[in-house]
């Protein structure tokens, strides 16, 4: 009897995915279109807020150099490393910023969460292909640039599955 039922929840389970729309997009042609910033925290709050977890951007004049970033990096990928930069800011006495190794990182945004001063947030630019390792190595001027992503495929989702636009 236990196999019997396991067999038509197996056929159930089968049957839902034949009524379901599927759909492909052709990319690099087509790029999917994101809602939101980015994945950002909120520590007054303590709750992050829902965005795509892509490649950082640092605010240099939010930065205070204090490694926290770093600090929350280290037990998982060690990704994160300080390095010293030529410019001066009031709040960076010490003028260390962070430097994020994408070969290493699992984007799992802890070093965003561990940002008090909202200098580090997560994008949705997610295509950081490179044909060395030291190309994935991003400093701290780097990551202060803006991503140009541009999305153009927008997703639908209805009751009978997701289509694209």
């Amino acid at each position: 009897m236990n196999t019997a039922s396991g067999f038509i929840k197996a056929i159930e389970s089968g049957s839902k995915h034949l009524i379901i729309k599927r759909f492909t997009f052709r990319y690099p042609e087509q790029k999917l279109k994101f809602v939101g910033d980015g994945y950002q925290f909120d520590p007054k709050r303590g709750v992050g807020i829902a965005g795509y977890r892509g490649r950082h951007i640092l605010f240099h004049d939010k930065c205070t150099g204090c490694s926290l970033c770093s600090i929350a990096c280290e037990g998982i990928a060690e990704a994160i490393g300080m390095v010293k930069v030529d410019e001066n800011w009031k709040q960076n006495k010490k003028s260390i910023m962070p430097q994020i190794d994408y070969g290493k990182c699992v984007f799992c945004g802890l070093c965003v969460d561990a940002c008090p001063f909202y200098a580090l947030f997560m994008t949705d630019d997610y295509e950081l292909s490179s044909f060395t390792k030291e190309h994935l190595i991003y400093t701290p001027q780097q990551l202060e640039v803006k991503p140009k992503y541009q999305g153009d495929v927008e997703i639908i989702i209805d009751d009978r599955g997701a289509t694209h636009g």
